[in-house]
């Protein structure tokens, strides 16, 4: 094994963890046959098979579940060491790691272009997931900070709210319903409903506000991307429910419309994590206090959705803080 690579080390754990190879070619932005190479160049080196393939699926051999043990402590060791390397180097000339939810892909860059105009020299790491696939990289350390929606009750995070996030139900600007008011949540249970995929914060966030009506809705079908879901809309298969951010733009040219339902807006907030026991770098602390500080602001002023919610959103959440014990609340 004297001569494996950090970077087959890599491939190989994003494959183990997929059991894909085209999941990991997407995740580490290779082609199929790239991440193929690099696993056959390491077994190899361990002069074994790692997989094997029964049918359709790919299964760990027993060298591959010891080699990917061996894989997450060496990977473990070269972030700890890059970590006290950028300790060194303060703000400017650090690196900022952070893990968004896909809801905040219509502000982030933003807030992230502020932050850089403050602190010049900075380089940043930003990965868009679902809120399942945060989780999981705050629970590995694979991220410095994450900034989402709803918390989860078994993780040990700190948590601090930093903005509103308020949803709505969207229908094409024809439907019936677009020219009421006060419509009650009784009459858009009746409708059909192209939804977000479980796992992701925006789904977990629709459960919350449709409550005991969410059983009843015809979810006509799940789809695991915003802009997607907004064309099915258009094309008249259906309501949904999506973050006012991610609609504001078709709102405002009137290829969609928000409806005016009771109790809606349904207004969360966003959250700035890492776990509890994480000793943030520098660029990572002041990154967390700029959010805290300025990101409602700079988020009301880059997304001018104040139309949309009709005044109904708070200027800033309280400055709330949640620290989540790691096991479930009986």
């Amino acid at each position: 094994m004297k001569n494996a690579t950090l970077r087959q080390l890599k491939v190989f754990e994003c494959v183990a963890r997929h059991l894909s190879f085209t999941r990991a070619a997407h995740e580490l932005h290779l082609t199929q046959p790239a991440v193929s190479t690099q696993i056959k160049l390491l077994e190899s080196h361990a002069r074994q098979p790692l997989f094997e393939q029964l049918g359709k699926k790919i299964h760990m051999t027993p060298a591959g579940v010891e080699m990917l043990h061996h894989s997450r402590a060496i990977l473990q060791q070269f972030r700890d060491a890059d970590e006290a390397m950028q300790q060194l180097t303060g703000i400017t000339g650090g690196k900022l790691n952070v893990t968004v939810i896909s809801a905040a892909d219509y502000f982030f860059p933003h807030l992230l272009g502020a932050f850089l105009r403050q602190h010049p020299g900075v380089g940043i790491e930003l990965t868009v997931v679902n809120r399942a696939e945060l989780l999981r990289r705050i629970a590995d350390n694979e991220t410095d900070l994450g900034v989402m929606v709803r918390l989860p009750e078994d993780r040990d995070l700190q948590a601090v709210a930093f903005a509103p996030h308020p949803y709505v139900i969207v229908a094409p600007p024809s439907h019936p319903l677009a020219a009421r008011h006060g419509i009650p949540l009784s009459l858009i249970a009746g409708e059909r409903f192209v939804v977000r995929e479980h796992g992701s914060d925006t789904r977990s966030a629709m459960a919350h506000g449709f409550g005991h009506w969410l059983p009843r809705l015809d979810l006509t079908m799940e789809i695991g991307s915003n802009e997607m879901i907004k064309q099915a809309v258009m094309a008249g298969m259906g309501l949904t429910f999506l973050s006012a951010y991610a609609v504001a733009l078709e709102v405002k040219v009137g290829s969609l419309a928000v409806l005016d339902v009771e109790g809606f807006p349904l207004i969360e907030n966003w959250y700035v994590v890492h776990r509890r026991a994480k000793r943030l770098l520098p660029v990572a602390s002041a990154f967390n206090a700029f959010l805290i500080d300025h990101g409602a602001a700079l988020i009301e002023q880059s997304t001018q959705i104040g139309a949309l919610t009709a005044g109904r959103v708070p200027k800033r959440p309280a400055r709330e803080r949640r620290s989540v014990p790691t096991h479930r609340r009986r």
